[in-house]
């Protein structure tokens, strides 16, 4: 599947209505959905909670909290990418804490160009993670099998009285003499 024809999730973090519908307006329905929209940090804490998105944007401030720790907790916890949308002022500051846990930040006010540009950007790290949480699970049924295996190693060496090349010998003979994986013959 190409990426023009990938569909993301969106979680916007915002306090003001006019951000949240300018934001809505610039994203290709088809594109970026279920857009769920909340305004202040705990709203997002709890929908976060039950429902995992592809990109996180928040518009800083929020009535609760300037949004910044929360944006690096996310990029710290979950495979979201993060928009932080912070005033032009303080955007130097506030990109310094938060680049060096993969926060995206962009200073307000900004164009439709500049946000479409983000978005892109935002893609692009969305997939790398992606990416890597495929080699993650991959790595994990690996060191699975590995387990399996060695603990019916184990019941070999114990109940049979097999040295343990020898058990080992005995499963992988046994896998291959059946067209089985190990794990299958293991367990």
């Amino acid at each position: 599947m190409s990426l023009k024809e990938s569909v993301y999730s969106i979680l916007i973090v915002s306090a003001t209505d006019t951000f949240t519908s300018a934001f809505a307006d610039i994203l290709p329905e088809l594109r970026y959905r279920p857009v769920h929209t909340v305004k202040s940090v705990s709203a997002a804490k709890r929908t976060l909670a039950e429902k995992t998105y592809d990109f996180v944007i928040i518009n800083s401030p929020l009535p609760d909290d300037s949004g910044t720790r929360f944006a690096i907790d996310i990029c710290s916890t979950m495979q979201s990418a993060v928009l932080l949308m912070v005033k032009r002022d303080i955007h130097d500051d506030v990109h310094d804490k938060v680049a060096e846990y993969g926060v995206f930040t962009l200073p307000k006010p900004t164009s439709k160009v500049t946000m479409s540009q983000a978005l892109c950007w935002m893609e692009s790290a969305r997939e790398r993670l992606r990416h890597f949480e495929k080699k993650s699970l991959s790595i994990d049924d690996k060191m699975s099998e590995i387990r399996l295996v060695n603990k019916a190693k184990w019941l070999l060496i114990t109940e049979l009285k097999m040295s343990e090349p020898d058990a080992h010998r005995f499963i992988e003979k046994q896998a291959m003499d059946r067209c089985f994986s190990k794990k299958s013959i293991a367990v």
